[in-house]
This record gives C-alpha cells, structure tokens and sequence, in this order.
C-alpha cells in the first residue's frame, strides 16, 4: 500500500514549524538543521546574521522596543551572551528608575534595647519587604529563645550572636521605597561596646532617626550621663547626620499607655538638649510617637482611639518631607570602602559623597594609588550602568587583589585623587576627658573620620579659640580642658585619605575616642602640600 504523497508547500511549512520549535527549546531561533536543498528562505537566515548581530546592540539604547518587535530570524548566540545582553537591558531599565526617585541613608541610633532594630524591622515588614512567612518562622524562632517580643528585631539583626544577645554588633543594612524616596536603613548598634560600628553607620548616614525608649527608667538610662542616647546624639551630629527624626517608641507599654504627659516630659528633656548638640530644633528636628513592635503610627497615622491627642505626621510621612542634602554629580569621584569581598573579581562597598561612576570608569584606590578599572555597579540589589553621589554601592574592579584593599580607603577619580596624609591640622571641641586627663601635646587617641579607624597622636597645640567670640586667643596654649576648641596639629600611623572641611565635609569630619569613649569632635582645616595624591 503506497503512501499518498504530500503537496511539496506542506513539507516545507513542516519543517519551517519544526525549525522554529528547535529554536524556542533552545533559547535561540535559526537553529540549522539537514534541509532540503529546494529551501530557499532557510539560506536567507544566513544573511540575516550580520543584521541581527547588529540589532543585539541596539537594544542597549532602545531596551523596552525589543519586546515588541516581531520574531525575527537571529544569528546562534551563545547563551551566555545573551544573559549578558538580558543584564544590560535591566541595568538601563534600573538605571532609570533609579534617578526618577530620589535616595536617602537613614541611620537608627540610640540607647540599647530602645527597640532600634525592632522599629527597623516594623518598617520593612509594612513596606512589603518582608512577607507573613518569614515573620512566623521568626516568631517562633524568639519564642524558642524565650524571646518572643524580638521576632521583629531579627529582619534587621541577621547573624545568631545579635539573636543570642539580642543586640545589634554589626551595621544592619536593608531597603524599602515610599511613593517618593528610596531608603536605605542603617541599623547601628547602640551597645557603648558597639559605638565604632555605630560611627561607620553614620557616617555614611544623611538623615538620623533617633530612637527613644518610653518605658519607665529606659528613657532615664539611656539619657543620663554616660548613656548611648547622649552620645550618639553628639556623634551623629559630627559625623554629618543635619536632620533627626527623634521617634518616641514603645508608647504602648503598660508602663506609658500612649500618656501626653509622659511624651511631654521626654520632649522636654531632649530639646535642650537637641539645641545644646548643635542641632536648630525648629528647622532639623522633629518628634513623633510610635510603638515599633506593633507599628503603630510608622506607615498610617495613629488611631485617635489609641491616641487622641496626637495629630501630627506617622513616621513614613515625616521621612518622606525630609529635604535631600544637597550633592555635586559632577565633582570629583569619591567613594569611602566601608567593606571589600571577592565575588568573580574585587568588589567593594561604599557609599558615594561626591561625583558619579559608571561601567568603564579608570579610577584610583587610594591611598595605594592602584589603578582600577569599574567593571560593574550594584546598587541595592540592582545592576546599574552608573551611579551618582549619595547612593550606597557594590563595585566590581579589575586591578587590585581583595587582600591589598582596607576598609577607610578610598575609590578615587584619576585626575583629582583625595589627599593622603600621614598629618594635618585640625579645630577639635574637647567634649569630655577621661578623669584627670589634660589634653596636650603627646595625647594619644583613636581617629575615626568617614571608614578610617586609626591611632593618632598630639603633636602641638597651635591655639585656643574663644567658644563665644570664635576668634583665636593670643596666649601660648599648652593644655586645654573640657569644653575647650583648639587648633592643633595631629599625626597618625599609616598614611590616610582625607579632605579639608570645607572641600568635603563628609571627608573632612572626625571624633577621636579612648578607652571606649568619645573625647573630641573635629574638622580638618589645613593638610600638608606634599599630600600624596595620585
């Protein structure tokens, strides 16, 4: 029995289809196979191929008109470049969304156990960051700990000696966007054990959230003299930190029950306070309450069964009409490594304080002075093309081995690289001797400016500044006290990157600590002309 011959159109539209069905399962179209040699339009795909390699890179200046265009015959690729081409579209895509909102640092600070982390915690869990799940698997996670009002605090508080000890060691680090600003939140640690790990996380901070406890004695603990709250006010001020959320929490505790009298107290207690650290409490600063365990008043406003008395903004709102400092793309490159890892290459972390990087970019590691090349950009969790100041960044590099980077140097641009110094001069305000201490030349001390953390020396008072005139005093200075502002010369042991205040503040602003306490604040106002620098 003969088969009846099939019309010569059919077989070649069979074994068209079967062609573009190899193509899908493989990822590519234009997969060739045996054919007959009467197909004339299979010999065209050939052709095709210098088009299509054409259109591929095309699609880096028109990402989202790819997806609409009819499927065309495309040259074999391998698949890893067309992941790469993939990666290329998001990183546009990402870029643009990236600038159309704007991005700020929000550091959490105060006293231990103020329910920093918890609060933290609360905001990612009602920004959608965090889903039902997870938060289960950590309540019961604190239940088993015996634990159970910690559940929200392990978002933020990721490794188990924070979990164990239920306090935050390292700088928590997490995301979460409103209608108009990205946020990044910086979880410090509030432990006075910690307060180095608190300065690396204000420092690259723009907007504080100062977090107070309301229960009974907390506030009085954390608030007193030798408290973290004081201290951490005063550092963030240093370090740069100009506006301060100051969140009144744990209003619902039986101890507080939302009282007005109560936040009245704290309220009056923190303003002076606020002032007498520098901060212009009518422009800078504003309070609200909120319970962080809960969320009351973080993302909507607080019920006014709960709290009738209250009708100012909830937390989110108070974030979002904070201004953005104010930041130059187009100056020099500069970007403090706070952290360094291998991943496929060098990658280190930071935040940029001024300029703009993207993939390409020549710059510099100071203050080695190695020459690198940016091969990629992470921003969040998102590959981007390039960043500008004020976001915090993952940089992928060629040049330099993971083990020749510390944290506090910096990625600098070739033709302006920052100043490296081995001294400098600098206006100090001494906040509080240890007993009996004078300050004078031969002091030694703990530098901590931008990520540097280094062992520093007196070399000379150079002269005493009245705190009320601000004009130097003429005698000869060789001791100063508390309270005191002098100028003074200052060494450090390794060459460090820094700039004069008024270049860069962020890079020009630093606290000297000993023993475990915060002595002085300064400024940078005069380095040596014969910094290294490129």
């Amino acid at each position: 029995m003969t088969t009846p011959s099939l019309p010569e159109m059919d077989i070649e539209e069979e074994i068209r289809a079967l062609q573009l069905d190899l193509a899908e399962d493989n990822g590519t179209i234009g997969v060739e196979v045996s054919k007959p040699p009467e197909l004339e339009n299979v010999e065209k795909m050939e052709e095709d191929l210098e088009g299509s390699h054409q259109s591929l890179q095309s699609i880096q200046l028109e990402p989202k008109e790819v997806f609409h265009q009819s499927p065309a015959p495309v040259h074999v690729e391998p698949k890893a470049q067309e992941a790469l081409i993939h990666e290329d579209i998001e990183a546009i895509d990402n870029a643009e969304d990236y600038n159309r909102k704007r991005h700020l640092n929000v550091v959490f600070i105060g006293h231990v156990d103020a329910g920093k982390s918890t609060t933290g915690g609360q905001i990612l869990f009602l920004s959608g960051q965090v889903d039902d799940r997870t938060i289960q698997k950590y309540e019961k996670e604190a239940k088993d700990k015996s634990r159970e009002s910690w559940y929200m605090a392990y978002i933020m508080d990721t490794n188990e000696e924070e979990r164990v000890k239920g306090k935050t060691v390292e700088v928590g680090r997490a995301h979460f966007e409103t209608e108009t600003t990205r946020f990044t939140i910086l979880d410090a640690p509030g432990h006075k054990s910690y307060v180095p790990n608190m300065i690396s996380g204000a420092s690259q901070a723009d907007i504080g959230v100062l977090v107070i406890s309301a229960r009974k004695g907390e506030f009085e603990t954390g608030y007193e003299k030798g408290g973290q709250t004081r201290e951490h006010v005063q550092l963030a001020k240093t370090l740069g930190v100009s506006k301060l959320l100051v969140v009144v929490n744990k209003m619902d505790d039986p101890t507080v029950n939302w009282s007005k009298a109560r936040y009245g107290e704290i309220e009056s207690k923190m303003i002076p306070f606020l002032r007498s650290s520098g901060y212009n409490v009518k422009k800078d600063v504003q309070l609200l309450p909120i319970s962080g365990l809960v969320g009351t008043n973080i993302k909507t406003r607080v019920d006014k069964n709960i709290c009738s008395w209250w009708n100012g903004p909830c937390l989110f709102e108070a974030m979002d009409t904070l201004e953005v400092p104010l930041r130059d793309p187009n100056g020099p490159f500069r970007m403090p490594i706070i952290d360094k890892f291998k991943d496929m290459g060098t990658v280190v972390m930071g935040k940029v304080e001024s300029g703009s990087v993207q993939e390409g970019d020549a710059l510099l590691v100071m203050p080695n002075k190695a020459h690198v090349k940016v091969l990629a950009i992470y921003c969040d969790e998102n590959k981007v093309r390039r960043a500008g100041p004020g976001e915090n960044l993952r940089v992928r590099v060629s040049g330099i081995e993971e083990e020749d980077i510390l944290s506090g140097f910096v990625l600098s641009g070739i033709s302006n690289p920052i100043p490296a110094v081995y001294e400098f001069v600098a206006q100090l305000q001494i906040l509080e001797l240890l007993d009996n201490a004078i300050f004078t030349a031969g002091y030694k001390a703990v530098l901590h400016i931008h990520a540097v953390m280094e062992e520093c020396e007196i070399l000379e008072l150079l002269q005493q500044i009245d705190p009320k005139t601000k004009k130097p005093i003429k005698k000869k200075v060789l001791f100063v006290k508390n309270g005191a502002v002098v100028v003074c010369r200052i060494q450090v042991n390794n060459m460090i990157c820094m700039e004069k205040f008024s270049d860069f503040p962020q890079l020009g602003r630093f606290t000297l600590r000993t023993e475990g306490k915060t002595v002085a604040v300064g400024k940078v106002t005069d380095l040596p002309s014969t910094s290294a620098s490129g």
